[in-house]
């Protein structure tokens, strides 16, 4: 049958994990291109409309400190995090369904059940993992279909090594300016979606080898077998697949952030426009935090970004603008050159960056993911451990890239 004849191939030991890692970089080449000018047409509006809204508080004589709030904090927040992220997931979580409908997910699975079991984990783990670029929090859910309580709670403590849709646009902003340095050459968005790809497998990496320590240290135990039925390939429903992927996945996840996003806005608002002697509130927090950050290869700004961005990941790039201009909320992010230059204006090397994409790589859930994480296990000690978990691997990989890049003269 024509079921068994792509079986031979796309499960076989030889063709089955490069059709697997071909099929990540399609996709994300495809949401790379599709996505950056809806990206700029949504942030081109809802800028437009926020200039509106300010001009009409203004001129209905409302307290500046109110305006700040609600317009420069809380709104420009939202309106930064739907126009970043609605795009990407728009067209990642459509194709991630049609590759689900189309049967091709359990083969995933299937490929990738020796190398979770050989790790202490479960094949079904692939399938969270998967779960897992659209949303951690999602994919923390989806751990729900692994039986074993002991692999359950393997899968949950490693989701958040596989970035989420929210960090993406970071990952992608960084290896066009700094890496691949394409900006606008044609082909930029496979050269992206290539390197982007190695910065997931490094990912996955990780996921095998912390899910190998965990469960033989404290989640030990004998990998439990289970049988997976693999279905026949058929033709995907695009319409349902729309629908379902639209509704049940980008609006459910962009909505949840955007409420996430709205308090964060204003606490970033009040930390950058706060003054004390010592300068402001946001201003001291860089500077407490850059001797730690420059350790690691970072620098104060882009750590405060990441510590402040634990509402939502989409507001890190922006938040690490905002400190390096100076300014008392979220600034816009023009074109690659233009950030190109604000960064290396402020002291980042090709080490920042790739220190900066390794440690977005593996760093602390998101707010909405350890309030997912809790309500699965339902326990304080697991949840706090899945922040200590990626946090420690994110420090450590980004401390010996950093002194093996000095110790080598290459920064």
């Amino acid at each position: 049958t024509l079921t068994e004849r792509l079986d031979s191939i796309v499960t076989s030991r030889r063709f089955g994990v490069p059709i697997m890692l071909l099929m990540l970089g399609v996709v994300f080449a495809i949401t790379i291109s599709l996505a950056n000018y809806p990206s700029m047409i949504l942030s081109w509006l809802l800028f437009g409309l926020e200039a509106k809204m300010s001009a009409f508080m203004l001129n209905t004589g409302a307290p500046a400190w109110l305006h700040g709030i609600l317009i420069m904090g809380c709104y420009r927040t939202i309106a930064w995090v739907v126009a970043v992220m609605l795009p990407p997931m728009a067209v990642f979580f459509p194709l991630f369904t049609l590759l689900e409908d189309f049967g091709y997910l359990p083969r995933v699975a299937f490929n990738l059940d020796h190398l979770f079991r050989k790790n202490g984990g479960h094949g079904k783990q692939a399938l969270t993992m998967s779960m897992g670029f659209g949303c951690n929090a999602a994919g923390v859910v989806a751990a729900r279909i692994i039986e074993s309580p002991r692999e359950r709670l393997i899968a949950i403590l490693t989701n958040s090594f596989v970035p989420c849709n929210g960090r993406f646009p970071m990952l992608i902003a960084l290896i066009a300016i700094f890496l691949a340095e394409v900006g606008l050459v044609s082909g930029g968005a496979m050269l992206s979606a290539a390197l982007l790809s190695l910065l997931i497998v490094l990912g996955i990496l990780m996921t095998f080898a912390v899910s190998r320590l965990l469960s033989a240290t404290l989640l030990r135990g004998v990998p439990s077998s289970f049988t997976l039925e693999l279905p026949p390939f058929r033709r995907p429903q695009i319409g349902q697949v729309i629908v379902r992927s639209v509704f049940d996945r980008t609006l459910y996840v962009l909505g949840r952030a955007a409420a996430v996003a709205a308090p964060a806005g204003a606490l970033i608002w009040l930390l950058a426009n706060v003054s004390t002697p010592g300068g402001t509130l946001l201003g001291q927090l860089v500077r407490a935090l850059d001797p730690f950050a420059q350790a690691l290869g970072l620098d104060g700004a882009i750590l405060t970004a990441f510590v402040l961005g634990f509402p939502a990941n989409e507001i890190v790039l922006p938040l690490a603008i905002m400190a390096y201009l100076s300014t008392g909320s979220l600034a816009e992010m023009g074109s690659f050159s233009s950030l190109r230059a604000l960064l290396l204006n402020n002291g980042w090397t090709w080490l920042t960056a790739l220190n900066t994409m390794l440690f977005s790589l593996m760093h602390w859930p998101c707010s909405t993911t350890v309030l997912t994480i809790a309500r699965e296990t339902r326990s304080a000690k697991w949840t706090l451990f899945s922040i200590a978990v990626p946090t420690a691997c994110g420090m450590a990989v980004c401390a010996f890239t950093a002194a093996l890049a000095r110790l080598l003269g290459l920064a």
